[in-house]
């Protein structure tokens, strides 16, 4: 794999400090922004109100859980109320610069609004992500995805400008105009999904355009989607590319939460630096036991224009505080996002999640594209799975090759049939490879 020329940054000292004052520093900001929001946001006044909290109640950092979780569902709600950008919204609506939504994946989008001020820190955000995975001012960062009114990537260009690296945007084009102007502007980074990172690298062996292994590309930074994190698309990623995978999490109404440290592959720091964050049992809302799987909750502490108070982000995640090679003190999610708590879906008797099932189908090189089918039968849920296969492959091999793995990995007996090139959807952004039909 391809390191040469990336330069070793080493942490700033506020992400290598004590826990005692990462917990300190969170406690004040969270004073802070709770006198900051109540009042002008409406949404959050009412929220504190009904629960008798206010800045002055919390003295330790455990104080925290006195506060109320807060839901998509609510926010939703908040905006089907008060249409249509509801009253989460701590600044009068002249102030307001920015506008993106949620991908909508489950269910109606989110709206959400940034002022200035907000849309700076979204960047200071991003700009840990890219020191993490050793981007300089003396990058080209490459952007091949559509610039649509979800957050995406949009952050992480302006931040990359405002590093001082150039920034090629590449909204609005087909893959093999992409892959064209990679090879024009030569990049040192890019970032898309994990999805689309390996749709490229397939457009260019099949096309033969480019050979992405020889090209400057270093640094593949990958989000939206957990594959960054598992090990089979990793690998399938850092193979085409002949470069390292760096992944990252965050949500349009969160922010930029977590990223990926060069020196420990295959988990996620949590930018504590910037979020208060908790893991709680996704049914009873209890604080779970660091090790323990359970839902990841965020508050954010520099985004008050547009805040989110615990807030429940139902990303499934497992904490690892032991030390980290590269210093940081944060706190990691091992394997990254391990699964969506809303994705879940139990096929006789077996809790099934894309995940899951991604992890053992990656691992079969043959597997160009594949789909997850949940279809319900006389009330039981049954999965069934497609693939796209590379040329000259032999179908039957390698449909009972991943039939069998799926056996053995999660206990299901699994049908895996091929279907013809190109039968099945590509996805520039999140990928929708999980489908689960209404009964």
């Amino acid at each position: 794999m391809t390191t040469t020329g990336a330069p070793h940054l080493v942490p700033p000292a506020s992400e290598c400090v004590p826990r005692a004052h990462i917990e300190a520093q969170q406690l004040d900001r969270l004073r802070t922004l709770l006198d900051a929001v109540h009042g002008p946001n409406r949404f959050y006044t009412r929220k504190l109100d009904d629960a008798g909290i206010s800045a002055a109640t919390l003295r330790t950092p455990d104080d925290l859980r006195l506060l109320p979780l807060t839901s998509k569902q609510e926010l939703a709600a908040d905006q089907d109320d008060t249409p249509p950008w509801g009253t989460a919204h701590t600044e009068p609506l002249a102030h307001y610069t920015r506008y993106h939504q949620t991908s909508s994946t489950t269910g109606r989008p989110l709206r959400w609004l940034d002022t200035d001020e907000s849309w700076q820190w979204v960047m200071h955000c991003w700009a840990t992500v890219f020191r993490a995975a050793q981007v300089t001012a003396h990058d080209r960062v490459f952007f091949p995805f559509g610039f649509g009114p979800f957050l995406g990537f949009w952050s992480a260009f302006d931040a990359g400008s405002q590093l001082g690296a150039l920034c090629i945007p590449g909204g609005g084009m087909s893959s093999e105009t992409r892959l064209q102007l990679l090879d024009a502007s030569q990049p040192t980074i890019v970032c898309c999904t994990p999805t689309y990172a390996l749709r490229l690298a397939q457009v260019a062996r099949e096309t033969g355009l480019l050979d992405l292994a020889a090209s400057p590309v270093r640094t593949v930074i990958v989000a939206g989607e957990p594959g960054g994190s598992i090990a089979a698309t990793r690998a399938q990623i850092e193979a085409g590319w002949d470069a390292r995978v760096i992944d990252h999490h965050g949500l349009t109404e969160v922010g930029p939460i977590s990223f990926e440290c060069w020196e420990a592959p295959g988990g996620l720091h949590l930018n504590e630096c910037e979020f208060i964050c908790e893991v709680i049992d996704p049914t009873t809302g209890d604080p779970v036991a660091d090790g323990a799987a359970g839902e990841l909750v965020v508050t954010n502490l520099g985004r008050t224009a547009s805040p989110v108070i615990r807030y429940r982000t139902a990303d499934v995640v497992r904490l690892d505080r032991t030390a980290c090679p590269c210093g940081r003190t944060l706190v990691r999610a091992a394997g990254g996002i391990l699964s969506r708590a809303d994705d879940m879906v139990c096929v006789r008797g077996v809790n099934v999640y894309p995940t899951a099932v991604e992890a053992v189908v990656r691992r079969v090189p043959e597997v160009v594209e594949f789909r997850s089918t949940i279809s319900v039968t006389d009330a039981l849920s049954e999965l069934t799975v497609e693939l796209e296969l590379e040329p000259g492959s032999v179908s039957q091999d390698v449909s009972t090759r991943v039939a069998q793995a799926l056996r053995e990995s999660m206990g299901l007996t699994v049908p895996v049939r091929v279907v013809d090139a190109g039968t099945l959807p590509r996805f520039e952004m999140k990928a929708r490879r999980f489908v689960v039909e209404a009964p």
